[in-house]
């Protein structure tokens, strides 16, 4: 990182950005081409949880090439300044690189559909999940994450 006094030192508060981000972006590569898309997410025990409709690009990609990039981040705000070439922003965030494999288990899809649903209505475990032979479960695995912070 090429400025060090941005560097996020504890994990706990790299953990806290991916709890409260509410986006998660994952880029992916495929015969040499990039390709990026925004997903909800959930993260627990170092592990990214992700659900999807089971065919399209993102599928396609990842069931060829399971190595991805990941960001997110908050507390987002532009600072501005009386000059324009001098104004900042205010962020929290995450850059990580990981492997995605999908769950097939219904136990294993179940616990991550919950910690994703938990993220974004805060408690409701055990939900009866009807459809859930027709969705694809992510489960991505950090293999290395760093965090950045600035106007703090």
């Amino acid at each position: 990182m090429r400025r060090r006094d941005k560097k996020i030192e504890e994990f706990e508060d790299i953990e806290n950005i991916l709890r409260e981000a509410t986006v998660c972006r994952i880029g992916m590569c495929k015969d040499g081409s990039p390709y990026v898309v925004p997903v909800c997410f959930g993260y627990k025990k170092g592990a990214i949880y992700v659900h999807s409709a089971s065919e399209g690009r993102k599928i396609d990609i990842l069931k060829n090439n399971n190595r991805i990039c990941f960001e997110a981040e908050t507390d987002v705000e532009v600072l501005p300044s009386a000059s324009v070439c001098k104004w900042s922003m205010r962020y929290r965030c995450v850059i990580g690189f990981g492997r995605a494999f999908f769950l097939e288990n219904e136990e294993e899809k179940r616990e991550a559909m919950d910690v994703i649903i938990e993220k974004y209505s805060g408690n409701r475990k055990g939900e009866n999940y009807k459809k859930l032979k027709n969705v694809a479960v992510i489960k991505i695995v950090i293999d290395s994450i760093s965090g950045k912070r600035s106007g703090f």
